[in-house]
Protein backbone atom coordinates (compact mmCIF):
# COMPACT_ATOMS: atom_id res chain seq x y z
CA UNK A 1 0.00 0.00 0.00
CA UNK A 2 1.21 3.11 -1.19
CA UNK A 3 0.20 6.41 1.26
CA UNK A 4 1.11 10.18 0.96
CA UNK A 5 0.97 11.65 4.12
CA UNK A 6 0.77 15.09 3.80
CA UNK A 7 1.31 17.50 6.80
CA UNK A 8 1.59 21.61 6.87
CA UNK A 9 4.83 21.56 8.95
CA UNK A 10 7.55 18.66 9.73
CA UNK A 11 10.93 18.30 11.06
CA UNK A 12 12.97 19.88 12.06
CA UNK A 13 10.00 22.45 12.89
CA UNK A 14 7.77 20.09 15.64
CA UNK A 15 4.53 20.40 17.44
CA UNK A 16 1.81 18.37 17.95
CA UNK A 17 1.01 17.11 14.69
CA UNK A 18 4.51 16.94 13.44
CA UNK A 19 5.52 14.80 16.31
CA UNK A 20 2.02 12.68 15.95
CA UNK A 21 3.48 12.16 12.20
CA UNK A 22 6.83 11.31 13.12
CA UNK A 23 5.83 8.68 15.71
CA UNK A 24 3.31 7.06 13.50
CA UNK A 25 5.03 6.90 9.91
CA UNK A 26 7.97 4.90 11.00
CA UNK A 27 5.74 2.22 12.12
CA UNK A 28 3.85 2.46 9.15
CA UNK A 29 7.06 1.20 7.38
CA UNK A 30 8.08 -1.17 9.57
CA UNK A 31 4.08 -2.95 9.14
CA UNK A 32 4.66 -2.69 5.27
CA UNK A 33 3.28 0.12 3.78
CA UNK A 34 5.07 2.45 1.60
CA UNK A 35 5.27 5.94 3.56
CA UNK A 36 5.98 9.11 1.83
CA UNK A 37 5.78 12.46 3.63
CA UNK A 38 4.49 15.68 1.70
CA UNK A 39 5.21 18.94 3.38
CA UNK A 40 6.12 22.88 3.49
CA UNK A 41 9.39 24.80 3.31
CA UNK A 42 8.74 28.49 4.39
CA UNK A 43 12.58 28.98 5.52
CA UNK A 44 13.61 28.34 1.64
CA UNK A 45 16.62 26.67 3.58
CA UNK A 46 15.81 22.50 3.81
CA UNK A 47 16.56 20.06 1.21
CA UNK A 48 13.71 19.57 -1.31
CA UNK A 49 14.11 15.61 -0.17
CA UNK A 50 15.75 13.81 1.99
CA UNK A 51 15.32 10.43 4.55
CA UNK A 52 13.98 11.22 8.16
CA UNK A 53 14.31 7.97 10.12
CA UNK A 54 13.68 6.09 6.72
CA UNK A 55 10.89 7.84 6.00
CA UNK A 56 10.85 10.04 2.45
CA UNK A 57 10.52 13.49 2.97
CA UNK A 58 9.19 16.11 -0.31
CA UNK A 59 9.45 19.48 1.01
CA UNK A 60 7.89 22.41 -1.31
CA UNK A 61 7.39 26.08 -0.54
CA UNK A 62 4.64 27.48 1.16
CA UNK A 63 3.97 31.62 1.32
CA UNK A 64 3.73 33.91 3.10
CA UNK A 65 6.33 32.79 4.99
CA UNK A 66 5.49 34.58 8.19
CA UNK A 67 2.09 33.39 8.76
CA UNK A 68 0.19 30.46 10.10
CA UNK A 69 -2.48 30.42 7.35
CA UNK A 70 0.10 29.62 4.80
CA UNK A 71 -0.66 27.90 0.95
CA UNK A 72 2.14 25.73 -0.82
CA UNK A 73 1.04 25.67 -4.29
CA UNK A 74 3.47 22.74 -5.20
CA UNK A 75 1.30 20.30 -3.08
CA UNK A 76 -0.59 19.89 -6.09
CA UNK A 77 1.92 19.21 -8.60
CA UNK A 78 3.86 17.08 -6.34
CA UNK A 79 0.38 14.98 -5.99
CA UNK A 80 -0.21 14.87 -9.61
CA UNK A 81 3.31 13.31 -10.10
CA UNK A 82 3.14 10.52 -7.57
CA UNK A 83 1.39 7.32 -7.34
CA UNK A 84 -0.53 6.32 -4.33
CA UNK A 85 -3.18 4.18 -2.83
CA UNK A 86 -4.32 6.77 -0.23
CA UNK A 87 -3.66 10.47 1.03
CA UNK A 88 -3.51 10.79 4.41
CA UNK A 89 -4.02 14.99 5.25
CA UNK A 90 -2.89 15.79 8.88
CA UNK A 91 -4.47 18.99 10.29
CA UNK A 92 -6.80 21.29 9.01
CA UNK A 93 -5.31 24.56 10.46
CA UNK A 94 -3.62 25.89 7.18
CA UNK A 95 -4.36 25.86 4.02
CA UNK A 96 -2.39 22.83 2.30
CA UNK A 97 -4.38 20.45 3.52
CA UNK A 98 -7.68 21.43 1.86
CA UNK A 99 -5.21 21.62 -1.24
CA UNK A 100 -4.38 18.02 -0.95
CA UNK A 101 -8.36 16.92 -0.75
CA UNK A 102 -8.75 18.95 -3.58
CA UNK A 103 -6.32 17.38 -5.62
CA UNK A 104 -6.86 13.92 -4.26
CA UNK A 105 -10.86 14.41 -5.12
CA UNK A 106 -9.99 15.37 -8.31
CA UNK A 107 -7.58 12.22 -9.02
CA UNK A 108 -10.19 10.22 -7.42
CA UNK A 109 -7.69 9.04 -5.05
CA UNK A 110 -8.92 7.81 -1.47
CA UNK A 111 -8.05 10.43 1.11
CA UNK A 112 -8.83 10.75 4.97
CA UNK A 113 -8.30 13.75 6.96
CA UNK A 114 -7.28 13.82 10.59
CA UNK A 115 -8.36 17.06 11.99
CA UNK A 116 -5.43 17.88 14.78
CA UNK A 117 -7.43 21.61 15.55
CA UNK A 118 -5.42 24.07 17.39
CA UNK A 119 -5.95 27.16 19.73
CA UNK A 120 -4.60 30.96 18.51
CA UNK A 121 -3.82 33.89 20.29
CA UNK A 122 -5.97 35.87 18.12
CA UNK A 123 -9.11 36.78 19.37
CA UNK A 124 -10.77 37.47 15.78
CA UNK A 125 -9.06 33.83 14.54
CA UNK A 126 -10.50 32.28 17.35
CA UNK A 127 -13.88 33.10 16.79
CA UNK A 128 -13.47 32.57 12.90
CA UNK A 129 -12.64 29.23 13.70
CA UNK A 130 -16.29 27.86 13.23
CA UNK A 131 -16.76 29.73 9.96
CA UNK A 132 -13.44 27.91 9.12
CA UNK A 133 -14.52 24.03 9.91
CA UNK A 134 -17.76 25.32 8.02
CA UNK A 135 -16.25 26.58 5.28
CA UNK A 136 -14.18 23.18 5.05
CA UNK A 137 -17.19 20.54 5.00
CA UNK A 138 -17.60 20.37 1.23
CA UNK A 139 -14.01 18.85 1.68
CA UNK A 140 -15.00 16.67 4.72
CA UNK A 141 -17.59 14.99 3.57
CA UNK A 142 -15.69 13.57 0.40
CA UNK A 143 -13.25 12.28 2.98
CA UNK A 144 -13.23 8.26 3.28
CA UNK A 145 -12.87 8.75 6.94
CA UNK A 146 -12.49 11.37 9.31
CA UNK A 147 -10.59 11.16 12.36
CA UNK A 148 -9.61 13.17 15.39
CA UNK A 149 -7.64 13.21 18.32
CA UNK A 150 -10.40 13.18 21.10
CA UNK A 151 -13.64 12.72 21.68
CA UNK A 152 -13.75 16.59 22.51
CA UNK A 153 -12.20 17.39 19.03
CA UNK A 154 -14.95 14.85 17.64
CA UNK A 155 -18.08 16.29 19.18
CA UNK A 156 -16.79 19.74 17.74
CA UNK A 157 -16.78 18.36 14.24
CA UNK A 158 -19.83 16.05 15.10
CA UNK A 159 -22.12 19.32 15.49
CA UNK A 160 -21.43 20.86 12.18
CA UNK A 161 -24.38 20.68 10.02
CA UNK A 162 -23.77 18.35 7.09
CA UNK A 163 -21.22 16.24 8.89
CA UNK A 164 -22.52 13.24 9.89
CA UNK A 165 -21.01 12.33 13.29
CA UNK A 166 -20.84 8.68 13.02
CA UNK A 167 -18.33 9.11 10.64
CA UNK A 168 -15.83 10.58 12.52
CA UNK A 169 -13.00 7.64 14.57
CA UNK A 170 -11.44 8.88 17.70
CA UNK A 171 -7.97 7.61 17.48
CA UNK A 172 -5.59 8.73 20.43
CA UNK A 173 -2.42 10.12 19.77
CA UNK A 174 0.22 7.83 21.57
CA UNK A 175 1.19 8.64 25.75
CA UNK A 176 4.59 7.50 25.75
CA UNK A 177 7.74 9.99 26.46
CA UNK A 178 10.64 8.68 25.08
CA UNK A 179 12.66 7.48 28.34
CA UNK A 180 14.84 10.40 30.14
CA UNK A 181 18.40 9.67 30.42
CA UNK A 182 18.51 9.03 34.10
CA UNK A 183 16.15 5.75 34.76
CA UNK A 184 15.72 7.22 38.25
CA UNK A 185 15.62 10.92 37.97
CA UNK A 186 15.23 12.86 41.53
CA UNK A 187 11.46 14.69 41.51
CA UNK A 188 12.22 18.38 42.57
CA UNK A 189 9.22 19.17 45.04
CA UNK A 190 9.77 22.79 44.29
CA UNK A 191 9.42 22.64 40.67
CA UNK A 192 6.79 23.58 38.42
CA UNK A 193 6.76 23.05 34.81
CA UNK A 194 4.73 24.86 32.20
CA UNK A 195 5.07 23.42 28.51
CA UNK A 196 4.26 24.71 25.12
CA UNK A 197 4.57 27.40 22.50
CA UNK A 198 5.18 30.53 23.92
CA UNK A 199 1.25 31.98 22.64
CA UNK A 200 -1.18 33.74 25.29
CA UNK A 201 -3.62 31.38 25.04
CA UNK A 202 -1.33 28.77 26.26
CA UNK A 203 -1.81 30.37 29.87
CA UNK A 204 1.91 30.54 30.82
CA UNK A 205 1.28 33.86 32.22
CA UNK A 206 -1.29 32.44 34.64
CA UNK A 207 1.71 29.96 36.24
CA UNK A 208 3.41 33.22 36.91
CA UNK A 209 0.75 35.09 38.01
CA UNK A 210 0.20 32.06 41.16
CA UNK A 211 3.75 32.49 42.24
CA UNK A 212 3.71 35.34 44.94
CA UNK A 213 0.67 33.40 46.85
CA UNK A 214 2.47 29.56 45.85
CA UNK A 215 5.79 31.25 47.66
CA UNK A 216 4.37 32.29 50.81
CA UNK A 217 3.37 28.28 51.24
CA UNK A 218 6.73 27.29 49.37
CA UNK A 219 9.51 29.92 50.18
CA UNK A 220 11.61 27.69 47.29
CA UNK A 221 9.27 27.05 44.60
CA UNK A 222 9.98 28.15 40.57
CA UNK A 223 8.82 27.52 37.81
CA UNK A 224 10.33 26.72 34.38
CA UNK A 225 8.61 27.40 30.86
CA UNK A 226 10.06 25.27 28.19
CA UNK A 227 8.82 26.77 24.83
CA UNK A 228 9.75 29.50 22.18
CA UNK A 229 7.36 31.81 20.71
CA UNK A 230 6.38 35.31 20.01
CA UNK A 231 4.67 35.97 23.98
CA UNK A 232 8.55 35.93 25.59
CA UNK A 233 8.87 39.38 26.22
CA UNK A 234 5.41 39.63 28.00
CA UNK A 235 6.39 36.65 30.20
CA UNK A 236 9.05 38.38 31.20
CA UNK A 237 7.73 41.43 31.64
CA UNK A 238 4.89 39.94 33.77
CA UNK A 239 7.52 37.91 36.04
CA UNK A 240 9.25 41.41 36.60
CA UNK A 241 6.16 43.09 37.58
CA UNK A 242 5.59 40.70 40.12
CA UNK A 243 9.05 40.89 41.73
CA UNK A 244 8.90 36.95 40.86
CA UNK A 245 11.58 36.94 37.76
CA UNK A 246 14.55 35.33 39.52
CA UNK A 247 12.21 32.23 40.30
CA UNK A 248 10.90 32.06 36.40
CA UNK A 249 13.26 30.38 33.86
CA UNK A 250 11.90 30.15 29.99
CA UNK A 251 13.63 28.85 27.69
CA UNK A 252 13.02 26.06 24.56
CA UNK A 253 14.24 22.68 24.16
CA UNK A 254 15.17 21.66 20.61
CA UNK A 255 12.14 20.43 19.51
CA UNK A 256 13.87 17.33 18.11
CA UNK A 257 15.65 16.27 21.99
CA UNK A 258 12.84 14.67 22.96
CA UNK A 259 14.66 13.01 25.36
CA UNK A 260 15.91 16.60 26.64
CA UNK A 261 12.07 17.15 27.46
CA UNK A 262 11.80 13.69 29.13
CA UNK A 263 14.37 14.61 31.44
CA UNK A 264 12.91 17.74 32.66
CA UNK A 265 9.61 16.76 32.70
CA UNK A 266 10.49 13.59 34.89
CA UNK A 267 11.97 15.74 37.51
CA UNK A 268 9.16 17.94 38.09
CA UNK A 269 7.06 18.31 40.84
CA UNK A 270 3.88 19.21 38.76
CA UNK A 271 3.34 19.94 35.18
CA UNK A 272 0.57 22.27 34.48
CA UNK A 273 -1.42 23.17 31.29
CA UNK A 274 -3.37 26.30 31.60
CA UNK A 275 -4.49 26.66 27.94
CA UNK A 276 -7.47 28.28 26.63
CA UNK A 277 -7.42 25.34 23.83
CA UNK A 278 -6.22 21.78 23.29
CA UNK A 279 -7.62 18.94 21.35
CA UNK A 280 -5.22 16.57 22.70
CA UNK A 281 -1.76 17.83 24.25
CA UNK A 282 1.18 15.12 24.34
CA UNK A 283 2.32 17.10 26.74
CA UNK A 284 -0.13 15.86 29.32
CA UNK A 285 -0.15 12.50 27.93
CA UNK A 286 3.70 12.30 28.65
CA UNK A 287 3.64 13.70 31.61
CA UNK A 288 1.12 11.21 32.77
CA UNK A 289 3.29 8.49 31.45
CA UNK A 290 6.05 9.46 33.23
CA UNK A 291 4.75 9.70 36.11
CA UNK A 292 3.84 13.30 36.86
CA UNK A 293 1.04 14.89 38.21
CA UNK A 294 -0.83 17.38 36.09
CA UNK A 295 -2.27 20.91 36.62
CA UNK A 296 -4.88 21.61 33.59
CA UNK A 297 -7.95 23.94 32.56
CA UNK A 298 -10.99 21.80 33.04
CA UNK A 299 -12.01 23.12 29.62
CA UNK A 300 -11.75 21.53 25.46
CA UNK A 301 -9.75 18.54 25.00
CA UNK A 302 -8.49 19.02 28.81
CA UNK A 303 -11.75 18.24 30.47
CA UNK A 304 -11.17 14.39 29.46
CA UNK A 305 -7.88 14.52 31.44
CA UNK A 306 -9.90 15.97 34.60
CA UNK A 307 -12.92 13.61 33.87
CA UNK A 308 -11.28 10.55 34.29
CA UNK A 309 -9.02 12.03 37.14
CA UNK A 310 -6.11 11.76 35.44
CA UNK A 311 -5.00 15.53 35.74
CA UNK A 312 -6.11 18.05 39.00
CA UNK A 313 -8.83 20.83 36.48
CA UNK A 314 -9.12 24.10 37.34
CA UNK A 315 -12.21 26.52 35.77
CA UNK A 316 -10.88 28.48 32.59
CA UNK A 317 -12.09 31.82 34.69
CA UNK A 318 -10.32 30.49 37.88
CA UNK A 319 -8.76 32.98 40.49
CA UNK A 320 -5.23 33.03 40.86
CA UNK A 321 -5.46 32.06 44.47
CA UNK A 322 -7.71 28.80 42.94
CA UNK A 323 -5.02 27.79 40.76
CA UNK A 324 -1.79 28.45 43.40
CA UNK A 325 -4.29 26.34 45.50
CA UNK A 326 -4.72 23.36 42.85
CA UNK A 327 -0.82 23.57 42.35
CA UNK A 328 0.33 23.21 45.87
CA UNK A 329 -2.07 20.02 46.55
CA UNK A 330 -0.08 18.52 43.16
CA UNK A 331 2.96 19.06 44.48
CA UNK A 332 2.09 17.62 48.25
CA UNK A 333 0.79 14.61 46.46
CA UNK A 334 1.75 11.16 46.74
CA UNK A 335 3.91 10.25 43.91
CA UNK A 336 1.60 8.30 41.68
CA UNK A 337 2.98 5.80 39.34
CA UNK A 338 3.24 5.95 35.70
CA UNK A 339 0.09 5.12 33.38
CA UNK A 340 -0.37 2.76 30.62
CA UNK A 341 -2.29 5.03 28.33
CA UNK A 342 -2.72 4.25 24.48
CA UNK A 343 1.01 4.08 23.04
CA UNK A 344 2.34 5.22 19.18
CA UNK A 345 2.28 1.36 18.60
CA UNK A 346 -1.54 1.58 19.39
CA UNK A 347 -2.18 4.46 17.65
CA UNK A 348 -0.20 3.16 14.25
CA UNK A 349 -2.11 -0.32 14.34
CA UNK A 350 -5.39 1.67 14.56
CA UNK A 351 -4.40 3.82 11.54
CA UNK A 352 -3.00 0.70 9.72
CA UNK A 353 -6.40 -0.83 10.07
CA UNK A 354 -8.50 2.02 9.02
CA UNK A 355 -6.04 2.21 5.78
CA UNK A 356 -6.90 -1.06 5.41
CA UNK A 357 -10.23 -0.72 5.47
CA UNK A 358 -10.29 2.03 2.69
CA UNK A 359 -8.24 -0.47 0.52
CA UNK A 360 -10.71 -2.75 1.22
CA UNK A 361 -13.58 -0.81 0.28
CA UNK A 362 -15.39 -1.19 3.60
CA UNK A 363 -17.74 0.87 4.61
CA UNK A 364 -16.44 3.19 8.37
CA UNK A 365 -17.99 2.02 11.49
CA UNK A 366 -21.10 3.08 12.21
Amino acid sequence: MRVLIVSPNYFPVMGGVETHVAEVAPRLMRAGVQVEILTTDRSGLLPERELVNGVPVHRVAAYPRRRDYYLAPGVAHAMARGRWDLVHCQGIQTLVPPLAMLVAAQRHLPFLVTFHTGGHSSMVRHRLRTLQWLALVPFLRRADRLIAVSLFEASIFGRLPGLDARRIEVISNGAEAPGPRDPAPTVDRELILSVGRLERYKGHHRAIAALPQLMQWRPGVRLRIAGSGPYEAQLHAAARRLGVEDRVEIAAIPPTDRSAMADLMARAGVVVLLSDYEAQPLAVLEALALGRPVVATDATGLHEFVERGLARGVPAGASTAELAAAILHALDAPPAPPLRLTTWDDCAQRLLAVYRSIEEGAEPAR
